[in-house]
């Protein structure tokens, strides 16, 4: 085996004068997309919304390499969707299921609700919530293929009552992810096509003679796809623009340093643009876990890409105790938080920004990305601080409900005039006068 030169993690302490400016430096992350890549996006999108079916073809030929014959070959039968779940292997079609029917239950905990109440002039106020319309879901294709992703992004929406959910995924050399087939069908979707890249997301955010025009679009890509669903936010709502994958763990020094070096591995894997840090309040602790790092390190499949992940933003961190770990971890806001420590729980209530927080030292984060039943769709790059994951309430919308009663709009007409005189907004004032007033 060839021996992989060992990473160079950065190592420091909270006590370091130049602690802040090193952390800040290490989780500075910038746009997903440069001006050429901008650029070749606008036009993309651009000829979409001008040539339709037309451009989805042309695309698909010069990106993914293989000619559809008319625009009807760009969608998969959803017979071919059942097809796949039929013909992969038992184990992994039972994998699907279990990992669907937990997140399924799960999700149905978050729907919304709608509501009504009466106050005392007798007015009706509530909410009503119903389901988007329709939803895109953009899944990478080809030897990335996240099979999980289907799962993740589809089962919310049909939880929430989604009627239509629409796969795009693309087939580089006409080459279909049979397990990304089988997902899609355990996941409910209704209708699915073999596009990708930006020209998909334009065609789900703008509609071709093939495609619907969707109300959202979710689901991972490349930076092409990510600056697509990037420009057209507002003419259709998106998920996130999400940035590297991370993980933060949080440990007392009590858990086996082999699991904590497989969990900085299990994100660094990713890319060469993800993020693993500890931080820990036992200095002999992190020696125990750099040990591992570089024992077990040529060991893994994807060792050069995880070397060069944590050489260029892993972290070894020396924090004074417990409870200033929690304010680095509030600080960072990650992604994936691993509390690997005795008492989980009660440092849980100390973390204010996370995407997903995983409790106790059996809990690893793969858990989370695969079956736990929670979503895998979580806030990157420090979007933590003001966002949620990915759930059942992105797939549903809220109307306020008003239902005056004469008596009620006679008690508020006052206090509408009276604010809407001072706006200077005259109708506004008459409009709810002549209701207090009973007129007609």
């Amino acid at each position: 085996m060839t021996k992989i030169a060992h990473p160079r993690i950065a190592r420091f302490s909270t006590a370091d004068a130049d602690f802040d400016a090193r952390l800040d430096a290490l989780l500075a992350w910038e746009s997903v997309s440069d001006a050429g890549v901008k650029q070749t996006v606008e036009t993309i999108i651009a000829d979409i919304r001008q040539r339709g079916d037309a451009a989805l073809i042309d695309y698909t030929a010069r990106f993914d390499h293989w000619q559809p014959e008319n625009a009807a070959a760009l969608e998969l039968d959803s017979s071919r969707l059942q097809e796949a779940l039929e013909h992969i292997p038992s184990a992994q079609r039972q994998a699907l299921e279990t990992a669907a029917e937990r997140i399924r239950t799960y999700a149905k905990h978050q729907r919304l609700q709608s509501w009504e109440i009466t106050d005392a002039e007798g007015n009706l106020l509530g909410q009503k919530v119903t389901p988007l319309d329709r939803v895109g879901l953009y899944v990478p294709g080809g030897k990335a293929a996240y099979p999980s992703s289907v799962l993740m992004n589809a089962l919310p929406a049909k939880v929430a009552g989604v009627p239509e959910l629409m796969m795009v995924v693309p087939t580089p050399g006409g080459e279909l992810n049979e397990l990304v087939l089988a997902a899609a069908a355990i996941a409910g979707v209704d209708r699915a096509f073999a596009v990708g890249g930006a020209q998909a997301v334009a065609a789900l955010a703008y509609g071709t003679e093939t495609v619907p025009g969707c109300d959202k679009i979710v689901g991972p890509g490349n930076i092409y796809v990510a600056t697509a669903k990037r420009a057209v936010f507002g003419q259709v709502g998106i998920d996130m623009v999400a940035g590297p994958s991370e993980i933060l763990i949080l440990c007392d020094g009590e858990t086996d340093p082999d699991w904590i070096a497989m969990d900085l591995f299990s994100q660094a894997e990713h890319d060469e643009d993800a993020q693993s840090m500890l931080v820990a309040w036992d200095a002999e602790y992190l020696d125990r876990v750099e040990a591992s790092i570089e024992r077990l390190l040529p060991q893994m499949e994807r060792s050069e890409i995880i070397a060069q992940a944590l050489s260029a933003r892993g972290a070894l961190i020396l924090a004074r105790d417990q409870d200033q770990a929690a304010e680095v971890a509030n600080r960072i806001a990650p992604e994936h938080l691993e509390l690997s420590v005795a008492e989980p729980q009660a440092l849980a209530e100390k973390i204010r920004h996370a995407g997903a927080i995983f409790m106790g030292r059996y809990t690893a984060e793969a858990l989370g990305d695969y079956c736990a039943g929670p979503n895998h769709v979580l806030p990157t790059s420090r979007t933590a601080r003001f966002s949620s994951p990915l759930g059942v309430y992105d797939f549903q919308k809220r109307s306020s409900l008003i239902m005056a009663s004469a008596a009620g709009a006679a008690a508020l007409a006052d206090t509408a005039s009276a604010l809407a005189r001072g706006e200077g907004l005259t109708a506004h004032a008459r409009s709810a006068e002549y209701r207090g007033a009973g007129q007609a």
